[in-house]
């Protein structure tokens, strides 16, 4: 698919980060483009953004939809071949994700499960609502979005980080599995696992407020949580900082994500784009996510050791 004009993308997640910058790319390039997302706001706002920069007619809609529900997919499906007048797509990109659940020791099951569902289900129920439709286009692509937690699944030796990377070594395993089912049941649709490194996006902004984690409404009891689970991770004693640095610093932990990432959101859309036109079902976006790996295939045994991670960011 080396041309996207005129063709008919779904993604989902398209109100922020790397779900808006498709859409604007895509869009760009005079291809029409549904997206979901839990966020009306938001969604106006790629909306807005992407019809600045396309061809005249481009069609953008938007719809309101948690993935982690199939009814809620299944409804856009429904409003997809209505405000599009198709019953087919050619792209479909299950990129919509949040972070949270680390433990599942010590946190909340209905959180973890939350993440697990909308990073695992949102996949799979969006690959079974719009599969359909990508088989009836002439050609089509499917972009599942899992992570570097998709093959490494930590984020450092004193932060658990179950739920996202169980979620994500799903996606990564369901997509690698799909490469053999298409070829042999409908070889004009290809399929393509994206892992992305860490990426200028508001994941974790996003991710805070829908488990209700809003740092400026924390109470005594989470900040004192979220003291305990600091001073853990960082091994430094922080029985003394006030509830109102714990904020500032949360906020600031937030923001940092989101702006002192190597690759920007905008810069991962092209790479996942320029991997669709090259047809590869693997699609590592970001330095660090081609270095990390490489170093986690050349020592798997000792990828969950405590000096990997620091020995990893000590060579970068």
């Amino acid at each position: 698919m080396q041309s996207f004009e005129s063709k008919i993308a779904v993604v989902t997640g398209g109100g922020t980060g790397m779900g808006r910058e498709l859409v604007r790319l895509l869009a760009a390039e005079g291809c029409h483009v549904a997206m979901c997302d839990v966020n009306p706001e938001t969604m106006a706002e790629s909306r807005a953004i992407a019809l600045a920069t396309a061809p005249e007619g481009t069609r953008v809609t938007t719809f309101v939809a948690d993935v982690a529900k199939e009814a809620d997919l299944e409804a856009f499906r429904d409003a997809v071949r209505v405000e599009h007048g198709t019953d087919h797509i050619n792209l479909l990109f299950n990129n919509a994700g949040i972070g949270g659940g680390g433990s599942v020791i010590v946190d909340d099951r209905a959180e973890w499960e939350r993440v697990f569902n909308i990073c695992w289900f949102g996949v799979y129920y969006g690959t079974r609502v719009f599969l359909p439709m990508l088989i009836a286009a002439p050609e089509g692509h499917l972009v599942n979005t899992s992570s570097v937690n998709g093959f490494w699944a930590t984020i450092g030796p004193n932060m658990a980080h179950s739920a996202y990377s169980s979620a994500k070594f799903a996606v990564k395993g369901f997509s690698e599995a799909l490469i053999n089912d298409f070829k042999l049941n409908a070889p004009h649709v290809k399929v393509s696992v994206v892992m992305p490194g860490h990426i200028g996006t508001p994941i974790v902004i996003n991710s805070n407020r829908m488990l209700g984690r809003d740092p400026k409404e924390f109470d005594e009891e989470q900040l004192a949580q979220v003291r305990e689970r600091f001073s853990k991770a960082s091994g430094i004693d922080l029985s003394a900082v006030s509830d109102e640095d714990i904020r500032t610093g949360m906020i600031a932990q937030e923001e940092g994500f989101r702006d002192l990432a190597l690759t920007t959101a905008a810069r991962a859309a092209e790479i996942i784009l320029e991997g669709v036109r090259e047809e590869r079902w693997r699609i590592l976006v970001g330095d660090d996510a081609v270095a990390l790996d490489a170093k986690v295939r050349a020592t798997p045994e000792q990828a969950y050791d405590p000096d990997f991670f620091p020995d990893f960011i000590r060579l970068q």
